[in-house]
């Protein structure tokens, strides 16, 4: 059973008191009849209604009335939460909610909720971000009042950035960055950097979209890292990569720009300025960007859209491949969803790059800007890979795979050679 607490939204708690946007909260929730879910006692109704009370105080930032719902033996949890929301106070939060998934008891006075938090960041976000949680509950007093004992991420799923420290926020015209350990001028030349990102964005792909983007700084790679739920080793040479749910048919999932800070902070003025514009089109593009979008089209896609007003050569931008290409090496395919992993060769990886903005290039050229983007809305459309590439080349393009490859190993030669 999955049980929907209610969608507390800041607009409908703001200058009320405590006790009246708990009672706006409660009073919004449907009516529940007793649950068949339930465990130790307690019901999934009853956990939602928990963690209700919780979302409301962290929207109106009530420090009382979110420890009153922790375990009051818990100490270090309670000082740890109590932080938690300190951290989270810059942050301009639209809604934050919780879906109970289910419930599991550990003998008659403790229980286990596996939870979905969702949340939105207000005027950024036109869907919430997810993140799978762990709740666990205790009962005491003889009265059975049940608390929180300890709410931490998922197996599996990634820290959130106000668990790392304090939330620093600076707003650009159309970015907000969100850093935490990093110092303002930092992260408000990276607001500066996104702003002039997002109409580069825009002339380069038409099709409705936020125009606004959410960056988050960590500290550190290794934090870095942990917003992302992998090893450090894979991001330490990446600068800055977008998160978010893959949409198809226009749905518009929320997205987060992640810098790693150590990687970014070498780049020049020129490298910074690529490396926004390309992950801000993958903000950009998400909604049309499905299963079916091999990672050639959507990062050559980027890059184009990161280049396309640079005054740099073929050779410059793909140094790696146009040196493979003048050695006689030349890629017998495009570039496959493996070749893109973090975890192998940097030189690689960096051909697979280059060759899939080449690839993109080629049908700019040969078919035009407005076939690209149909092409690449084409192919994700679809919602599973087997025949998306193949079926859009024909009837957006008029061709086959095995013909634009040829075509495309013919314009690395003439590029790059």
């Amino acid at each position: 059973m999955v049980v929907r607490t209610q969608d507390a939204r800041r607009g409908r708690t703001r200058g009320r008191s405590t006790a009246g946007a708990v009672l706006a909260v409660l009073l919004l929730a449907p009516a529940c009849t007793p649950s068949e879910d339930s465990a130790a006692g307690i019901t999934a109704e009853e956990v939602a209604a928990t963690l209700d009370r919780r979302a409301a105080a962290v929207l109106a930032h009530d420090t009382g009335a979110y420890l009153a719902a922790l375990d009051p033996r818990a100490t270090s949890f309670r000082a740890a939460q109590s932080a938690e929301l300190r951290n989270l106070a810059d942050v301009p939060l639209e809604s934050w909610a919780y879906e109970v998934d289910g419930l599991n008891a550990e003998g008659n006075d403790r229980v286990t909720a596996e939870v979905e938090l969702r949340y939105r960041i207000q005027g950024y976000d036109q869907a919430p971000v997810s993140s799978s949680r762990t709740v666990e509950l205790v009962r005491r007093g003889g009265d059975g009042t049940w608390y929180i004992a300890a709410d931490r991420a998922a197996d599996g799923a990634p820290a959130q950035l106000w668990e790392q420290g304090d939330v620093e926020a600076v707003r650009g015209e159309s970015a907000l960055v969100l850093g935490v350990g990093r110092t303002t001028a930092e992260l408000r030349r990276i607001a500066e950097t996104a702003d002039r990102a997002v109409p580069s964005v825009s002339g380069s792909w038409p099709e409705p979209w936020a125009r606004r983007v959410v960056v988050l700084v960590p500290g550190s790679v290794e934090d870095m890292a942990g917003l992302l739920d992998s090893p450090a080793d894979s991001y330490r040479g990446i600068a800055a990569v977008t998160t978010g749910e893959v949409g198809g048919s226009g749905r518009t999932p929320a997205d987060r720009v992640i810098i790693n800070p150590q990687a970014y902070g070498m780049l020049g003025d020129f490298g910074r300025r690529v490396v926004l514009t390309h992950e801000t089109t993958h903000v950009a593009t998400r909604a049309y960007t499905s299963a079916a979008t091999p990672v050639w089209l959507s990062e050559g896609f980027a890059d184009r859209t990161a280049y396309r007003h640079e005054s740099r050569t073929a050779a410059e931008i793909a140094p790696e491949l146009a040196e493979a290409v003048r050695a006689g090496d030349l890629p017998a395919q495009l570039p496959t969803d493996e070749d893109f992993g973090f975890g192998g060769d940097a030189g690689g990886l960096a051909r697979a790059y280059e060759g899939s903005w080449l690839a993109c290039e080629l049908i700019a050229r040969d078919w035009g800007e407005e076939e690209l983007i149909a092409f690449y809305k084409a192919v994700g459309s679809r919602e599973e890979r087997d025949g998306a590439v193949e079926q859009a080349m024909q009837t957006v393009l008029g061709t086959t795979p095995q013909d634009f490859t040829a075509r495309w190993r013919d314009y690395l030669r003439d590029r790059l050679a």
